[in-house]
């Protein structure tokens, strides 16, 4: 997968997973995804992400720690899925 296309294939999973309210388009790359100058996703979005990242990407988020970081934004998604993926 391109690189580029990973951030809209990050922003229709996170439309169709997390039943947002918003299109994939209306999500920037830098975003923030929680709190309430971002997209506003809790703590059972982020669960929802985790899952969706092992099923799709095969990339696992050993901890809270590391979600924090990794679940930021779009690109930080993207980074982390671009560094921890396994090779087809």
């Amino acid at each position: 997968m391109a690189e580029e296309n990973l951030r809209e294939t990050l922003k229709e999973m996170m439309v169709e997973n997390l039943m947002l309210r918003v299109s994939k388009e209306e999500i920037g790359d830098d975003l923030p995804l929680f709190g309430p100058e971002g997209l506003g996703l809790d703590s059972i979005d982020a669960l929802e992400l985790v899952v969706s990242l092992e099923k799709k990407f095969g990339v696992s988020v050993p901890n809270s720690e590391t979600a924090r970081e990794a679940l930021a934004t779009v690109n930080s998604i993207h980074d982390y899925v671009v560094a921890h993926r396994k090779a087809p």
